[in-house]
């Protein structure tokens, strides 16, 4: 079992299903607006049509079929955060924006498992065995696909990955975002890789819990949230100054090929 980590109040975001680049462009958003003295966010959302993220340095022209891609009508978008290629349809994302105090003399893993902390306890409350790769002392994995590589930072159950974060620090705020998967659409997804995808390989809340909604599932995670953390949270939408730059960074940053193709990082 994990241990509860006390924090004050946090805000939570229940955000409406979106499009990839409204999503990418609502996290930026909500980290380069946040002042130390805020609350820290808790953000759920859902992608409005199946989608392809991509992690900020990742090289998707190398690893996607682009033809099918545009075939298929598949929205994509890349992430300010790290990590390779995550495939979005019937799962929750959240994402957490907290002061840099919150991690201020700790280490990487330190910070990473007080913060993912309340998915293992999301992933008990279910009946399912998770514990980080670090702890199982697991070989680190590479892949350009994020569900088919093993990092130190991810959650595993009975060998496989179940789900991993990535995070973004500026000097007064650290974004960590990730997905919990309900299901894979397989073959949706497959035959838009050049090679192996990997999917198969990765495990979702469906294989033990058939009957799990995306809205029971929304109850479990707050619910997780609130007892790891010790805290009540407090329901707000987006404030008016986050909402304006985040239509300011879809326009110029998340609807442009350059940066969702190509990594032009200075968009």
């Amino acid at each position: 079992m994990v241990n509860k980590v006390k924090m004050r109040s946090w805000r939570f975001i229940d955000s409406p299903a979106a499009s990839a680049q409204w999503n990418m462009a609502v996290d930026e958003a909500l980290l380069y607006t946040f002042k130390e003295e805020d609350l820290p966010i808790l953000r759920l959302y859902k992608w409005k049509k199946p989608s392809l993220s991509f992690g900020r340095f990742s090289k998707p022209k190398e690893t996607l079929d682009w033809e099918k891609i545009r075939t298929e009508d598949i929205p994509y978008v890349r992430r300010i955060t790290g990590g390779g290629i995550l495939v979005h349809s019937n799962d929750i994302s959240y994402s957490l924006i907290v002061p840099r105090s919150f991690i201020k003399n700790k280490g990487v893993k330190e910070g990473y498992r007080e913060l993912c902390a309340f998915l293992i306890r999301l992933y008990e409350n279910l009946g399912i065995n998770a514990d980080f790769a670090y702890d199982l002392q697991l070989p680190q994995s590479q892949s350009p696909v994020c569900l088919a590589g093993t990092e130190a930072y991810d959650i595993m159950t009975d060998g496989r990955k179940i789900g991993g974060n990535a995070q973004r620090h500026t000097h007064h705020a650290l974004l960590q975002h990730g997905t919990i998967p309900l299901t894979i659409d397989h073959e949706r997804f497959e035959k838009l890789f050049l090679g192996d995808s990997g999917l198969s390989e990765a495990a979702t809340l469906k294989e033990t819990n058939s009957r799990l909604t995306a809205a029971a599932l929304k109850k479990e995670i707050i619910k997780a949230f609130s007892d790891i953390f010790d805290t009540i949270i407090t329901e707000e939408p987006l404030r008016d100054e986050e909402q304006i730059l985040a239509q300011k960074l879809f326009d110029k940053k998340y609807s442009q090929e350059r940066w969702n193709v190509h990594a032009e990082h200075n968009l």
